[in-house]
Formats: structure tokens, C-alpha cells, sequence
């Protein structure tokens, strides 16, 4: 058992939180370093947080030593695709500039495990599906870009020096705690499972669906929704790895399964009771019409795989949102 804590760096937004709760549970300590520009203070639940940023490498250097740490969760970075092509340039000086600030430091501080936050988006839009690990990389947004980046950055780390890491490529989280705890901020997210609960529960903004003439079984992409507490043990699972002796690779964490956008719509619709009004408009660029996960290298390797599926997460989701709109309320 690991006696010192790991360091997770945006543990106060929404699967950093949930993954600090997972490590929690699985006996290890946490210190959070978390600008809270996007995360919320009250998620980190005990953990210790920090105030800063990852750019800021005499911050992180003090908290590795300090804590005598060896391990990094690292998630803090911006998330938005269409913001990502609005600003190119904030998305590449934080979450690349910011990773190699932060490595850089946690290296030379002595830290020799790192999971980091990436994405199914890398490969853009996918030869082939499921997607395996060799799927080649072909991103088609500012931000799967800058993932890519950092993967590449993390790679060759693993091969010239002592930090080794594991790159988790997440597909599409959604859902909440179980326990209604915590759960995803809706007011600036993009993501579909929330967009349409908002639209559901308060009536704005009107949902649209983006393209139903894909070929696809009705029209509407598909994609593989993991449940975000599935997810937060994928990292725990990948820090045990390292501890073992692994070295630096790409993981897939997904289901393995792919729900369409109609799908998740109809989904919502049973467990509210009702029918969710939507509008059809054209396709995004950039849309691939259908991905999910290979998970074989998750299982294998981490010995991880998802336990929960589209009911668990619309569920966990709508209680969740259910009480969110009703604090809202005057």
C-alpha cells in the first residue's frame, strides 16, 4: 500500500473529483492542485487542495517534495472542441504548455509514475471501429491536438527518462456519483447526456441534434458512454500498473459498446416521463459518424473493465440534474 499521496492535478472538476474519491476509496491519499477556474471547491470532498497552477513549476516542484510524492494524476486542461477553435492559441499554451511545465517539474522532483487525461478524440475520425490503440493519430480540433501532444511528450518522457506514464483514452463520460454527491456542471458543458437533461429539466437552451443522415442504424452518430465512476477506476487501475513496473502506453477506457444520439434521447426520455422535443440540423465538421472502444488492452493490462452501462449513467445522471434544477429555483 502506498503510504505517500498522489498528486492530482484538476481534481476539483468533474472526473478529477470522482477520481479523487476513487483513490480515497482504494486507501490512498490525495492532494489536489486545481486552479478552480472550471472545478468547485466542495467536489474535492478532504482531500488537501492546493490553488495554483500546473504552469507553475516551483509550486509543483515544493508539493512533490514536500508530500514526498512519486505519482501524478494529471487532468488539468480545457475541454471544449469549439472553443478550441475559437482559441487555438489559450488551448495550446495551457493544456500543452501546462503539461510540459508540469512534467518537467515533476520529473526532476523525482516523480515516477503519471495517468493522464487524454482522449478518444486523437484519432479523429477512426479507419475503423472499435477503435484499438493503433489506430493512428489524425486529430481534427485544436484540443484533440493538444492531446495528442501530450501523449507524444509523455511517450518519449518514458523512453529517455525514469517517468513512465499511462495515457488513458477516454471515450464519451458521462453520468454522476452514485451516491448523488457530485456530478457534472451543465452550465458550460458541450457533452450530450447533460445538454439534453438540461434541456428536459429547464427548458433552455432548445436541444438540436447534429446530423441524422449518418450511416448508422437511425441516422445519428454513435458513441461509447462510460459511466465517470467507471472511469475514475481506470486511473486507479493504471497507478497500481505503474507500481508494478509498467511502462509508458496508451490505454482505451470505454465500454466497448455504442449508443446512438437518438439512443441516449430516448433513454432520458423513459426515466423523465416524458418526450424531449429536439431540433435536426446539419452535421458538424469534424463528426465522426461512429466510434467505440477496443477495451482488450484495459483488461489485460489493468485488469479493468466498465461495470455499468447507459441505464446506470442516465439514471445517476438525472438524479443528479434533477436536483440541480431544483436549487435553481427561486
Amino acid at each position: 500500500m502506498r503510504t505517500t499521496p498522489v498528486l492530482v492535478t484538476g481534481g476539483a472538476g468533474y472526473i478529477g473529483s470522482h477520481t479523487v474519491r476513487a483513490l480515497h476509496a482504494a486507501g490512498r491519499d490525495v492532494v489536489v492542485l486545481d486552479t478552480l477556474e472550471h472545478g468547485d471547491r466542495a467536489a474535492v470532498s478532504d482531500a488537501e487542495l492546493v490553488v495554483g497552477d500546473v504552469a507553475d513549476q516551483a509550486l509543483v516542484t515544493d508539493l512533490v517534495r514536500d508530500h514526498a510524492i512519486t505519482e501524478v494524476v494529471h487532468f488539468a486542461a480545457y475541454k471544449s472542441v469549439p472553443e478550441s477553435m475559437e482559441q487555438p492559441g489559450r488551448y495550446f499554451d495551457n493544456n500543452v504548455g501546462g503539461s510540459i511545465a508540469l512534467v518537467s517539474a515533476a520529473r526532476d522532483a523525482g516523480v515516477t509514475s503519471l495517468v493522464f487525461s487524454s482522449s478518444c478524440s486523437v484519432v479523429g475520425n477512426p479507419p475503423e471501429v472499435p477503435v484499438t490503440e493503433e489506430a493512428p493519430l489524425d486529430p481534427e480540433s485544436v484540443y484533440a491536438e493538444t492531446k495528442a501532444m501530450v501523449e507524444r511528450l509523455l511517450a518519449w518522457t518514458g523512453r529517455t527518462t525514469d517517468l513512465q506514464s499511462v495515457s488513458l483514452r477516454y471515450f464519451n463520460a458521462a453520468g454522476a456519483a452514485m451516491d448523488g454527491s457530485i456530478g457534472e456542471d451543465w452550465s458550460s458543458t458541450t457533452n450530450l447526456v447533460p445538454l439534453v437533461m438540461r434541456s428536459v429539466l429547464t427548458g433552455s437552451p432548445p436541444l438540436q441534434v447534429f446530423g441524422t443522415d449518418y450511416p448508422t442504424r437511425d441516422g445519428t452518430c454513435i458513441r461509447d458512454y462510460i459511466h465517470v465512476d467507471d472511469l475514475a477506476r481506470a486511473h486507479v487501475a493504471a497507478l497500481d500498473w505503474l507500481d508494478e513496473g509498467g511502462r509508458t502506453t496508451v490505454v482505451n477506457v470505454g465500454t466497448g459498446v455504442g449508443s446512438t444520439v437518438r439512443e441516449v434521447i430516448a433513454a432520458i426520455a423513459d426515466v423523465a416521463g416524458r418526450d424531449v422535443d429536439y431540433e435536426e440540423v446539419g452535421r458538424r465538421p469534424g463528426d465522426p459518424a461512429a466510434t467505440w472502444a477496443a477495451n482488450d488492452r484495459a483488461r489485460d493490462l489493468l485488469g479493468w473493465e466498465a461495470t455499468m452501462g447507459l441505464p446506470e449513467i442516465v439514471a445517476s445522471a438525472w438524479s443528479w440534474f434533477s436536483r440541480l434544477a431544483e436549487e435553481s429555483q427561486p
